[in-house]
């Protein structure tokens, strides 16, 4: 179907390129008064929750399975509806692999324009459950409701034994760091969306964004790994800094090591940021540390929203070689070192 040359979806978006989410800033103040109803000395089968910053949620089912459940859904970042809902359905299964996990099942969240036509929408869900499938689990059903904007993403529910769970906090000193994904996609889908970007540099980041992060997780679990997250929407210094500061330890990354897609720093340099990368900016500046070294542009760029990033990973340097020859895209970005959550950038 070549829906995507005859309407452009990203014109439907408010939020294009940064998956429209809300600031961590205003999403901290608004979830903070629920810590306080849910005390986790009333819930110790949930290992984790909201006490603690993470990805997804895991409740302890018995001594060898634990329930991950997490949701995730945006507005148009690309223009082909089978593209968009494949990449929505990735993009929510990611923190399901950011915890260690398998995916089990989805259940479909949409909210669709009236006048967009219900064969769009096909597309879109086809692209979700082509991409669920793959990972080798089911779409069970779903809910929707008419809204002027499109939007798609998936409720999953995935599995883990508990002594398995990875954590955003764990990573420990003298670990390596590692990106299984390349950086850029939020640069790349704005400038789309201002119809500045070219047919390539969008082809390269729709098949990153289509990627399931299903190996890069089975390599952690293989190379014992400490702690891990997923680089989505607040950017990798929102990402990294969290794993910094809930492992209570400081990460130190090498600029020139950071891999990047085709043309992100070229719209970087023509300025397509995305409106998130300010939000991202201003709640996590206090947490890094850039060298002098380090282009102002680069600094940006490393706080821009992404959409279905890959993985961080802190693994010891003894289980370097395993996550290395059973993650094929993963490149070593850094170290970690003692510290109190900060992240340096040399």
């Amino acid at each position: 179907m070549t829906t995507g040359q005859q309407i452009r979806l990203t014109s439907y978006a408010s939020c294009a390129g940064c998956a429209a989410k809300l600031g961590p800033g205003d999403l901290a103040r608004a979830i903070g008064p629920l810590r306080n109803l849910f005390q986790p000395s009333d819930f110790p089968q949930l290992l984790v929750g909201l006490a603690k910053v993470d990805d997804a949620a895991v409740y302890q089912l018995n001594p060898t399975q634990a329930i991950i459940a997490t949701t995730d859904f945006f507005p148009p970042v690309v223009d082909d509806p089978a593209d968009f809902g494949a990449i929505a359905a990735a993009n929510a299964m990611s923190d399901v692999y950011a915890m260690g996990g398998q995916v089990l099942f989805a259940i479909n969240l949409v909210a669709f324009p009236e006048d967009l036509g219900i064969d769009l929408l096909a597309e879109i869900l086809r692209g979700g459950a082509e991409k669920v499938a793959e990972a080798g689990g089911a779409i069970a059903g779903g809910h929707s409701v008419s809204d002027k904007e499109p939007k798609y993403g998936l409720a999953v529910i995935g599995i883990i034994h508990p002594d398995q769970v990875k954590t955003k906090g764990g990573a420990k000193p003298g670990d390596l760091l590692f990106l299984t994904k390349s950086l850029g996609v939020g640069l790349i889908t704005t400038a789309l969306k201002r119809e500045q970007a070219s047919p390539e540099d969008v082809a390269a980041a729709v098949t990153s964004m289509k990627t399931l992060n299903k190996i890069a997780a089975e390599a952690a679990l293989s190379a014992q790994a400490h702690a891990m997250s997923d680089i989505t929407g607040f950017g990798f210094f929102g990402h990294s800094s969290e794993m910094a500061t809930a492992g209570e330890v400081d990460f130190e990354i090498q600029a020139d090591k950071i891999p990047w897609l085709p043309g992100a720093q070229n719209y970087a340099a023509a300025g397509h940021f995305p409106g998130g990368m300010k939000r991202n900016q201003s709640h996590f500046e206090s947490k890094v540390r850039c060298g002098a070294q380090v282009d102002s542009l680069i600094h940006s760029m490393l706080m821009t929203p992404e959409t279905s990033g890959g993985l961080l990973v802190a693994v010891a340097p003894e289980h370097g070689d395993t996550f290395r020859s059973q993650c094929k895209t993963a490149i070593e970005i850094g170290r970690v070192k003692p510290g109190n959550g900060l992240v340096h950038v040399q």
